[in-house]
């Protein structure tokens, strides 16, 4: 589920009542390496494409409320720090802490918002963000199976300021996502 972090800016269009999120769900799916550093600390690179959307509903005086929806396609290039438990019988538990960085192929960044029919939330096609989850590593006879649960919350302000009517209203947008993995490890 991926939504956005978002502050109202100070100077507002008289016309304007008010933005919330519409969270959205999307997917991914990634490759694995792992690096072992000790017994119970792990380096890993999971780079992959995940499929998210998200959406902004806008309220304005006077008219319906209007829904603006971002579409990306990423690719993220993860570096993340895994610490694991000892095993206990054929399971144990890990936390996840680290930065990725995303690169979205669906950006309109370098769309010309004039020569557009109707005004779009443009997002900056690059950007970073920090990962914190836990899971739980179960050992199966041919292969170890995970369950995890990750957030992701960005860093920096992905939101382009080019005086449009959705731009306006917004100090800044960070990307946040909710994440359940399943992995399969041989």
């Amino acid at each position: 589920q991926s939504d956005f972090n978002f502050a109202i800016a100070d100077s507002l269009a008289p016309d304007f009542r008010g933005v919330s999120n519409l969270p959205q769900a999307g997917f991914n799916m990634h490759l694995m390496a792992s690096y072992t550093l000790s017994r119970h600390l792990r380096l890993r690179f999971a780079p992959g494409l995940s499929f998210q959307d998200r959406g902004l509903n806008y309220a304005f005086d006077g008219q319906n409320d209007v829904v603006k929806r971002t579409e990306a396609v990423n690719l993220d290039i993860p570096l993340l720090l895994k610490w694991r438990t000892d095993r206990v019988n054929n399971w144990a538990g890990y936390t996840l802490f680290g930065i990725k960085y995303a690169r979205d192929f669906q950006s309109q960044e370098n769309v010309n918002q004039q020569l557009q029919t109707d005004n779009i939330l443009r997002l900056q096609s690059g950007n970073i963000a920090a990962d914190l989850g836990a899971g739980i590593d179960i050992f199966l006879p041919y292969f170890k199976f995970s369950i995890q649960a990750t957030t992701e919350q960005g860093l920096i302000n992905v939101l382009i300021p080019d005086d449009s009517n959705y731009a306006n209203p917004l100090e800044y947008l960070k990307t946040r996502s909710f994440v359940i993995s399943f992995c399969f490890e041989g």
